[in-house]
């Protein structure tokens, strides 16, 4: 059973930049509603709540039980505006969801066992993981909080393509659906000399020499 994230907030009537000042001078957050078939609601909600739970990834992918002013509506974070050098987040964008209605979006990767793998085990090799989060579109009664990559059998010189995920039922990836090139890279495994040697193969760019009559 998924576990319930419940965000209280309350409306607000005042629009406008010196409205959202006064707000976050008394330590609230301006924030819009809008989808689901409904009007935007403009609403605000307390910082030091919101500023917690960003802490958690379940905060950026898990659908939430925004409660504004005791009525619950089910909202996914679409956007988060933080202040570029202080700890203030600036303003929140809330997605309303419809129970029968597939949703887009980017939820966190878990990469379980890469220790237990051959090229986990095995010195002077280096696993990258290309991607930490994917898109995926499903129903909300089907969104997965994140997904899980089994490591355990990675080998040495294997790459673990976007398409190889193992999916919940009801989960798909748009992406995979826009052709091969799409079906990007999710884990490398390989020796770390194979990575100095692709560099240093790569030719320096050496100026052309000046021909006689060339212009200074």
């Amino acid at each position: 059973m998924a576990t319930q994230h419940i965000i209280t907030g309350s409306g607000r009537k005042d629009g406008g930049k010196g409205a959202s000042r006064r707000l976050r001078r008394s330590g609230q957050i301006p924030a819009i509603v809008y989808g689901g078939h409904q009007d935007p609601q403009n609403v605000q909600v307390d910082h030091n709540q919101i500023l917690l739970a960003s802490q958690h990834e379940w905060f950026y992918s898990a659908i939430l039980d925004l409660d504004v002013d005791g009525n619950a509506q089910k909202v996914i974070l679409r956007d988060m505006q933080r202040h570029p050098y202080k700890q203030l987040i600036m303003h929140l964008d809330f997605q309303r969801i419809s129970e029968n209605e597939a949703i887009r979006v980017r939820v966190p990767l878990h990469f379980l066992n890469q220790e237990k793998s051959v090229a986990g085990k095995t010195s002077g090799v280096v696993v990258t993981h290309e991607l930490n989060e994917v898109e995926i579109s499903c129903l909300p009664k089907d969104l997965p909080e994140f997904i899980e990559v089994d490591l355990s059998g990675l080998q040495i010189g294997q790459i673990v393509h976007l398409s190889e995920l193992k999916l919940p039922a009801g989960v798909e990836i748009p992406e995979l659906k826009l052709g091969k090139e799409h079906d990007v890279a999710l884990v490398v495994a390989k020796h770390a000399r194979e990575e100095v040697e692709s560099n240093e193969a790569a030719p320096a760019e050496v100026p052309a020499a000046k021909q006689p009559g060339d212009k200074k």
